[in-house]
């Protein structure tokens, strides 16, 4: 057995002193020119990436490829490669948490076999992969993965342990369920990588210079205008954060400063001496149960994992740029679980020598999650970073979407769960970083379920009348930071404190891929929504008040909105903001509250990105102004057919239609306190009311609801109860079913789109280019049949749809309908011709066909719908029914 020794801990620091001596050499072999290395760097440049590791690399190619290569210069404040690169793992796996990822990572494998064909060296080794199974419910996940390889084109095979020992002579095998074979997985160099990406681009124009580094990003009117190194200025127009874990140290090198939220922890790497006979074609094998992988590595094993509990590095912020002083000696007594996991896997590993364990830290976001994109604070500053050990993986996808970014200002795909602009500053915080990061690594291998909550970084962001929510029995799960129920259950002796008697504070959970354990709660909550009155906090959705003296703000609006906006005082318009391919970048409400004032409801997670997207298009003269209130004001949704008797006993406003209609606003009074924004409509398709309360009234406001709702039975009702109500009315989800790819003509909402304004919109010839060729691609509602709730296993989104047999396309929202009393699934449908390729879609051919959706392997059959049927109800109102024909409302 290997001994934790003082002579390891020499032959540690003396072996990294060889990898490093081993390293330089590799890099003065390079292809890029001395006189480059030595001489001053350019006045000026129209890119200038920061960082010369894999990712900086990777971008640098793309441009090069672009043809953009004589317009980018590479800065390095060290040597290429000398960060986090040379030390990686090299896994190269093409499944991914997201059909984002996953798409961004087989672009990596393309590119690095095509460098391979023309015998530039990558390291590239298609071995396969093996990821093995403890338990029956991570055996779930594969069978989901196999399902959904369909969609991705990548081909997997379930196996069992006899067939794994087969594929792996190594490991012990008696204690797994099964596994998930990849055959086209593989391993490669991450260092050659890096070099080779640098050697084409060099080839191509691009200019590398070392030992230059940044000291400062210079802007002029919040526009990126020029670098300052420690070797000269370079003027350039776009500039590219690719800086591994100093990303945010560098986003401080810039006013205002970018936020690029990431920390580092320890990271281990085991490396055995040659072990006689192994197979230089082992596959990757990772033990996600274990969170532990290993692979084949010049005859040796490589062998790591991902502790469920972390450890924070250089906690001040301050990263070291000396190899030497980066690197930490090993912890054995924190590597010791993951160790044990090894060993108890590869039982053989017992008999061999150990060269050395390699603690080389690694920066994770606080969602575990890679950050890429253009920063909302500055225009032309793009970041690649957070790539969390595997930045080979990612390195050729991400390199290729940031360089269309620069050079044709979109990307060929959707990001958007990848954007930075998904971050606010809040995330930021060094040490909301250092508590968050203890628990990202372990997410790589950790199961899933769904709705995954966060235990740490909690309480940040609370509605002010979040205690009395929270002693409603309110579980709590978090977006954007803030603190938002999910559902309610009584309080029980597990949820108080023994050591002082007071309510601990419920994190939300799910913790199984069948019927879910709030499943109870959440029907008597979706049931008090429909039937008497059901409340809800929304106080989470993203709020901006938009005005000018003038109307300006009118102007504004028309040209980034596809609805028409220039409606009357009190209406709400729901409606997009596109992009020039017709996406949606934006999905919200606007209230006209004034003729030169409106106040914006977008998606929680749309805080920073709908900030940026309205900043980026401002008026140069300063004539509209923009202000984020979401933190003013707490916002109360009561809905159910008894909410207008409610809310008529609080204020002295006849809410009657005719005086109040669907669709409008208006400032109530509301108990004793005035000025609450109260717009008529809930979001979920039922009656009611959303009230927007200015924080001082806040618990004034609820406490009066409650009390005069009693003899209505009000109730609370959290999250997951109006995301039934939402499935179930067909409403979509912005960042789940609408992201910058769809359009408003793909999921029904063309009626939203006004062509024939004065003022012409962004999309809007995209939106007529489809409107005359077609879709190819439809928005539809399928209904699940002969599926038992209480026995199979739930939809949870992203499983394959199939018509008349044939694939067709993925689910994307689902969720149990409690009066269909069936799971209903949310997706686009699609005519594939038998080359893959998308074909129009009309009504008819939708509805003509036979639907089923696989989950996790068997597929049900499922009815398809365009529109949602009628829901019955016990109280039959001629409201609600004209209410349902508006087709519906957006979603935040």
């Amino acid at each position: 057995m290997w001994q934790r020794s003082g002579i390891f801990r020499q032959r540690f620091l003396a072996k990294k002193t060889k990898l490093l001596n081993i390293n330089h050499k590799v890099i003065v072999r390079t292809n890029v020119s001395s006189a480059t290395r030595d001489e001053t760097p350019p006045t000026e440049a129209d890119v200038v990436i920061c960082g010369g590791g894999v990712m900086g690399a990777a971008v640098a190619y793309h441009l090069a490829m672009a043809g953009w290569g004589d317009r980018t210069v590479i800065v390095e404040s060290s040597r290429l490669g000398g960060g986090t690169t040379w030390h990686a793992s090299g896994l190269i796996g093409a499944f991914k948490p997201s059909m984002t990822q996953v798409k961004l990572t087989q672009d990596s494998i393309a590119l690095y076999k095509e460098l391979e064909a023309k015998g530039l060296p990558t390291g590239w080794k298609q071995c396969g992969s093996l990821s093995l199974a403890r338990t029956g419910d991570r055996m779930t996940v594969f069978r989901r993965m196999k399902a959904q390889s369909v969609s991705l084109n990548t081909e997997c095979h379930l196996v069992t342990p006899e067939e794994i020992k087969a594929l792996c002579p190594l490991l012990k095998v008696d204690d797994l369920f099964g596994g998930l074979w990849i055959p086209g997985d593989g391993v490669g160099d991450p260092y050659q990588i890096c070099l080779t990406l640098i050697e084409e681009a060099v080839r191509n124009g691009v200019r590398v210079y070392e030992n230059c580094k940044l000291t400062r990003v210079k802007t002029i009117n919040d526009k990126v205008e020029a670098v300052e190194t420690s070797r000269g200025t370079i003027e350039c127009k776009y500039f590219v954060n690719c800086t591994g874990f100093w990303a945010r140290s560098v986003g401080k090198l810039s006013e205002p400063y970018i936020k690029v939220p990431l920390h580092p922890v320890e990271h281990y790497y085991l490396h055995t001496k040659p072990i006689p006979g192994l197979d230089p074609m082992t596959p990757v094998v990772r033990d996600l149960d274990g969170y532990v992988y290993f692979r084949e590595n010049d005859g040796r094993i490589l062998a790591g994992g991902f502790e469920q509990v972390a450890k924070p590095v250089f906690e001040d912020g301050l990263i070291p740029e000396s190899p030497n002083e980066r690197f930490l000696p090993p912890d054995w007594d924190h590597f010791h679980i993951l160790f044990e996991q090894i060993l108890h896997r590869i039982p053989s590993l017992q008999n061999a020598k150990l060269e050395m364990l390699c603690n080389g830290p690694e920066a994770f976001s606080p969602d575990c999650k890679w950050i890429v994109g253009e920063s909302p604070e500055i225009r032309n500053y793009y970041v690649a970073a957070g790539m969390k050990t595997i930045g080979i993986a990612a390195a050729g996808g991400v390199g290729r979407v940031t360089a269309e970014l620069i050079t044709k200002g979109l990307a060929s795909m959707d990001y958007y769960e990848l954007d930075v602009t998904r971050f606010l500053g809040l995330h930021n915080n060094r040490k909301f970083l250092r508590d968050r990061v203890k628990e990202v690594p372990g997410m790589h291998y950790a199961l899933q379920y769904p709705h995954h909550e966060f235990k740490t970084g909690r309480n940040l962001r609370m509605s002010p009348i979040y205690p009395k929510l929270r002693e409603a029995g309110a579980v709590f799960g978090q977006v954007m930071g803030y603190e938002r129920p999910t559902w309610f259950q009584p309080d029980n002796e597990q949820d108080i404190d023994p050591m002082d008697g007071t309510q601990k504070y419920k994190i939300a959970y799910t913790n199984t891929f069948g019927k879910p354990p709030w499943f109870g709660h959440v029907e008597k909550e979706y049931a008090a929504c429909r039937e008497t009155i059901g409340l809800s906090d929304y106080s989470s959705f993203t709020k901006i008040d938009l005005w000018s003296n003038g109307t300006e703000v009118v102007d504004f609006l028309q040209y980034l909105c596809s609805n028409d906006v220039d409606v009357p005082v009190g209406s709400i318009i729901h409606t997009g903001m596109q992009n020039h391919r017709g996406g949606y970048e934006n999905d919200c409400s606007l209230a006209r509250i004034a003729p030169n004032h409106f106040m914006m409801i977008a998606p929680t997670i749309q805080q920073t990105r709908c900030k940026y997207w309205l900043k980026r298009h401002l008026p140069s003269d300063g004539s509209v102004a923009v202000s984020d209130v979401t933190s003013a004001y707490t916002a109360i949704c009561i809905m159910g057919p008894a909410t207008r008797q409610l809310l008529s006993e609080l204020t002295d406003t006849d809410l009657n239609p005719k005086n109040f209609p669907f669709f409008t606003f208006k400032e109530l009074d509301v108990g004793l306190a005035n000025g609450i924004r109260t717009m008529n409509l809930t979001h979920t398709g039922e009656l009611g009311y959303v009230l927007y309360i200015p924080n001082e009234f806040a618990l004034h406001v609820y406490t009066r609801l409650i009390e005069a709702g009693e003899k209505y039975k009000i109730r609370h009702s959290g999250y997951y109860a109006t995301r039934a109500l939402r499935v179930e009315k067909f409403y979509a989800f912005w960042g789940q079913d609408l992201d910058t790819f769809t359009t408003p003509l793909e999921c029904g909402r063309a009626w939203r789109v006004k062509f024939d304004k004065e003022i012409d919109f962004i999309g809007r010839d995209a939106l007529l280019k489809q409107r005359d060729e077609g879709v190819t691609r439809q928005y539809v509602q399928l209904l699940l049949n002969d599926h038992d709730p209480d026995i199979d296993t739930w939809c949870w989104g992203n499983e394959p749809i199939y018509r008349n047999g044939k694939y067709c396309g993925m689910t994307t929202t689902t969720g149990y309908g409690f009066t269909f009393k069936k799971q209903v699934c949310l997706g686009f449908v699609q005519n594939l011709d038998s080359k893959g390729r998308p074909q129009v879609v009309t009504n008819q051919y939708i509805l003509s066909g036979d639907y089923e959706v696989d989950i996790a392997g068997i597929k049900f059959h499922a009815k398809c719908h365009l529109h949602s049927p009628n829901l019955p109800t016990k109280f039959p109102d001629k409201e609600r029914d004209s209410y349902h024909a508006t087709r519906g409302q957006q979603i935040v």
